[in-house]
């Protein structure tokens, strides 16, 4: 498997910092880390499940999973800074 392949895999609830990184590629710098944090679950929601290889259902979304997610995603962004 090809290294640039991983970014098709399937990706699911569990996969936080995978969700994470699909979000920083598509949003970039438009998201400091307070505005990440101030981000509707509602619309982290429908951002994630837009992910082209998400697999997971909104029916099995937590709020565990969601507050994860925006943890990974400031990571992610405080990586890139």
């Amino acid at each position: 498997m090809a290294f640039e392949d991983f970014d098709d895999l399937p990706i699911n609830w569990p996969d936080h910092e995978d969700i994470a990184m699909k979000l920083y590629e598509r949003f970039g710098d438009d998201f400091t880390e307070s505005k990440i944090y101030r981000i509707r679950f509602t619309e982290l929601l429908e951002w994630i499940l837009e992910i082209p290889t998400f697999e997971g259902t909104k029916e099995n979304s937590t709020e565990g999973h969601l507050e994860q997610i925006q943890a990974k995603w400031v990571y992610e962004w405080r990586d890139n800074q």
